[in-house]
């Protein structure tokens, strides 16, 4: 049995034993927060399809909010910051490959700039200031990561980090990594679309449909539904 399933049955015990225990975490996994539109972006642009590549805990939960956001064609569950010989969700469970769970981002910048992408990033996906963790998830594979791809996004990427921390947008400092994307490997098909496909897993109902209940309530004009 993998570490995920072992972690979906415990959780299904506590909501099973302990209802009060179990909202508490779904206030916490739920959390979202109020940000300023990044002061440093790229200007809306039809110039073909673009991608951005994330990572903030387990990727259900990433791919699962940038689904529902206008402009994006599509989201991707995957691996990055490890070797391609590492890519394999056993190995990267084991928090020893350098690779965090991450999720490829294709959208039209037409339509949704980067910096947008990243406000949705630090608004509603994850919690930026967990160090190697996030929510009931713990280790390096699930650290907060941008994976930048070329000078522009990591000029963004750095400008926002920056000005989320000078307006002490966070209570706690974030330690969001921002590091150049050197690859990304799709994630085993049984992860892609995860929280669609299993909208009743404790842990999608627990930690992650929070997410995209938040997204609709902070980006009315830019949600799409399913």
């Amino acid at each position: 049995m993998s570490s995920r399933m072992i972690k979906g049955a415990f959780v299904a015990l506590c909501l099973i034993a302990v209802v009060g225990m179990t909202l508490r975490f779904a206030s916490a996994s739920g959390r979202a927060v109020t940000l300023p539109d990044p002061q440093v972006d790229a200007p809306l642009a039809a110039t073909g399809d673009s991608t951005a590549v994330i990572a903030g805990g387990c990727f259900w939960g990433i791919q699962a909010v940038f689904q529902h956001v206008k402009g994006v064609k599509s989201a991707v569950s995957g691996y990055s910051g490890g070797a391609a010989s590492t890519a394999d969700y056993e190995l990267v469970g084991t928090g020893t490959t350098g690779h965090a769970e991450s999720v490829r981002v294709t959208y039209d910048p037409s339509q949704i700039s980067y910096g947008q992408l990243l406000k949705i990033f630090f608004s509603v996906a994850h919690d930026p200031t967990e160090l190697n963790r996030q929510g009931p998830d713990d280790g390096p594979q699930y650290r907060s990561v941008i994976f930048y791809s070329g000078d522009e996004q990591h000029r963004i990427a750095a400008a926002y980090v920056s000005q989320l921390q000078q307006a002490k947008a966070f209570p706690h400092k974030i330690v969001t990594e921002i590091s150049p994307l050197k690859g990304f490997y799709e994630a085993e098909a049984y992860h892609q679309n995860y929280a669609t496909r299993h909208p009743n897993d404790p842990y999608i109902v627990i930690n992650d449909a929070p997410k995209v209940a938040h997204l609709k309530q902070q980006f009315p004009a830019i949600y799409v539904g399913k």
